[in-house]
């Protein structure tokens, strides 16, 4: 008999302004209130600035500015919290503005690829429910944080 377990995985599908994000949810930390602040001076457009969580500093980021796009803050704006993954002392999460609840979804192995235009942040497009949702490319985001002095 086929165990299912080991083909399916839960995902969680992050809103954006202008697209969707698809994470393992054992990506995320936690989704927390966006927090106003006075923006980074002299930082990169991706870079809005640095938040509070648990009692850390985290970068804030725009997912939408890093791909060079214009990133927006909305009315039900929130941020994310990553866990990262370049084992990297000074970097353990990254905080990513996002707009809205992210939504769970059961995954399998059978994803279908959609091909559309992506930014150098982004891996691959997939179908998920009535959403195209992009793989973002987490290790690019904190090479981002390193080459700029952010991390």
């Amino acid at each position: 008999m086929l165990d299912h377990r080991a083909t399916q995985l839960t995902g969680l599908l992050l809103p954006l302004a202008d697209r969707h994000l698809l994470l393992p949810n054992v990506a995320v930390a936690e989704l927390i209130d966006f927090q106003r602040g006075e923006p980074a001076s002299d930082a990169p457009p991706w870079y809005l600035r640095q938040v509070t969580w648990r009692d850390r500093q985290l970068p804030l980021i725009s997912f939408e500015a890093a791909c060079g796009e214009s990133g927006v803050v909305g009315e039900r704006a929130r941020i994310v919290v990553l866990n990262a993954l370049g084992g990297r002392p000074t970097l353990k999460f990254i905080a990513l503005v996002i707009q809205g609840i992210p939504r769970s979804y059961k995954l399998d192995s059978q994803l279908s690829y959609v091909d559309v235009p992506l930014c150098p942040l982004e891996l691959a497009a997939v179908q998920v429910g009535e959403h195209v949702a992009r793989v973002p490319d987490l290790m690019g985001l904190e090479a981002l944080l390193v080459e700029a002095g952010l991390a």
